[in-house]
């Protein structure tokens, strides 16, 4: 059955089979195909002995899960992004019939997030991927024990203390179902288990998820951003779709597509960029966001800041063209960090756009630094003495969303934008997408802080905010692209 069908299918992406096949053509060009996506031979033969055929997105995250046996190979894997690319086939698989059968005594763990049908979907999910692969299931335990002394601890979760019953033990490796479902510090938490006494074996977690839930902010930062820079070091993602599934029946393919809204986005194209809940859902990286340029001597150009110290304290520098569109051309952002330090960082940004700091149009920042609350001087007098001028911004956050959200225009009705951000503003691109309506006041942009670790906040959004609302209002042109 399998080799029919890899043979019907020219070999490219072949449904799944619980068949073995035997020694053919067929199957030696199926060979050659994954050896030419990366995997070693002996992992194609387990996936042939346990009479499996993966799609080419499956056989590439399975490579790199072979990467992780290097010294400098990462550890952590992300494999998903859409709904229907046969996520928690792949990764029963790769866990299964690759690592365990190649590593006797293995322990791993899998926590799949309960359902309704949580128990049946996996017990199908089983007899697909595990029928040639000898093996023990106690449903019980929720145990999978192979021959060779390997095994599988299938853990269940339906809310995060669940997931508290895993931990403090030590499991070589680790798969996370529906990791977005879970906190970044929970996940964090996780990690700690991960880990061996074994010299045969490196450690590491897979996980495999969709945009949107408590853990999306913290999941594209790890994954997603690394993967678009091209800068992954510890992790690797793949990102994959419904249309890499070539056993997904069309009729659940037709109701993807006729999704609308962030839905659509989230479930069919995989977009990071946009959430449930999210607020500038106008956004788009590929409209939004540009190359830099050398901004013309004649443009008005000024700072925004946004006051932090174990919060960010972020710095926009902005430009104005004639025709009013506004450019956020480049930031600073660091955190724990006094004036006297920010300050150099700042007139070095500023400088290398060919402008000093007084010959700036304004430099606006928001009302904390204006206030009294200490014996001392006022920030924004500290700031004053060593030779930035602050003046208070417009900081009403209704009106600020709506002026943020004014200019991003609308893509998809074809109403064009009056704001462009350089590529090199990399926090504020990635906070936009994040944002969230607050349920309070749906008009206004949920406050949120950044975590112990640094990631997320809106301090980025708080300073571009406050640079928007100092923008020249008057003959505005917008700027269609």
């Amino acid at each position: 059955m399998a080799l029919l069908e890899a043979r019907r299918r020219g070999l490219i992406l072949p449904t799944h089979s619980s068949n073995a096949p035997s020694p053919s053509e067929p199957w030696q060009r199926y060979q050659s195909v994954a050896e030419g996506i990366g995997c070693p031979t002996d992992q194609v033969e387990n996936f042939r002995r346990a009479g499996l055929v993966l799609f080419k997105k499956q056989l590439h995250a399975s490579a790199l899960a072979r990467q992780c046996d290097l010294p400098d190979g990462p550890t952590e894997l992300g494999y998903g992004g859409m709904r229907g690319p046969g996520k928690s086939f792949w990764l029963l698989a790769q866990i299964a019939a690759d690592d365990c059968q190649r590593c006797p005594g293995l322990k791993a763990l899998i926590l799949r997030k309960v359902l309704k049908s949580a128990k049946e979907s996996f017990e199908d999910l089983r007899r697909q991927v595990l029928k040639n692969v000898p093996h023990e299931y106690h449903a019980g335990t929720g145990v999978l024990n192979f021959p060779n002394g390997s095994r599988i601890i299938l853990g269940h979760y339906k809310d995060e203390r669940d997931v508290d019953t895993y931990l403090g033990l030590e499991y070589d490796v680790i798969g996370i179902e529906e990791a977005t479902t879970l906190t970044k510090s929970k996940c964090d938490v996780i990690g700690t288990c991960n880990r061996t006494s074994r010299s045969d074996w490196r450690p590491r977690t897979y996980s495999t998820t969709n945009p949107g839930g408590i853990g999306h902010g913290w999941y594209k930062q790890k994954f997603v951003e690394p993967y678009r820079s091209g800068k992954e070091t510890e992790t690797r993602f793949i990102p994959a779709s419904v249309y890499d599934n070539k056993a997904t029946n069309p009729e659940y393919v037709k109701k993807l597509e006729g999704l609308t809204g962030w839905l659509r986005r989230a479930w069919l194209e995989g977009d990071w960029d946009i959430a449930a809940g999210q607020f500038f859902t106008t956004f788009r990286r590929e409209v939004h966001v540009i190359q830099p340029f050398d901004i013309p001597a004649n443009w008005d150009m000024w700072c925004a800041l946004d006051y932090g110290f174990t919060h960010y304290t972020s710095v926009h520098l902005l430009a104005q063209s004639g025709e009013g569109t506004v450019y956020v051309v480049d930031e600073h952002g660091e955190r724990r960090w006094l004036p006297r330090r920010h300050v150099p960082a700042i007139k070095e940004m500023v400088e290398r756009h060919g402008r000093t700091i007084g010959s700036l149009k304004q430099f606006v920042a928001g009302p904390d630094v204006f206030a009294r609350t200490r014996p001392e001087q006022t920030i924004a007098e500290e700031y004053e003495s060593l030779g930035i001028k602050l003046r208070p911004a417009n900081d009403g956050r209704i009106n600020g969303a709506g002026e943020f959200l004014s200019r991003l225009g609308d893509p998809d009705s074809d109403i064009p934008s009056s704001l462009l951000i350089f590529e090199r503003c990399g926090r504020l691109i990635e906070t936009i997408p994040d944002l969230q309506h607050d349920p309070h006041r749906p008009e206004d942009v949920l406050k949120v802080d950044c975590d112990e670790d640094g990631s997320g906040g809106d301090d980025a959004y708080d300073s571009c905010r406050y640079g928007l609302m100092a923008a020249r209002k008057r003959e505005i042109r917008f700027h269609r692209l």
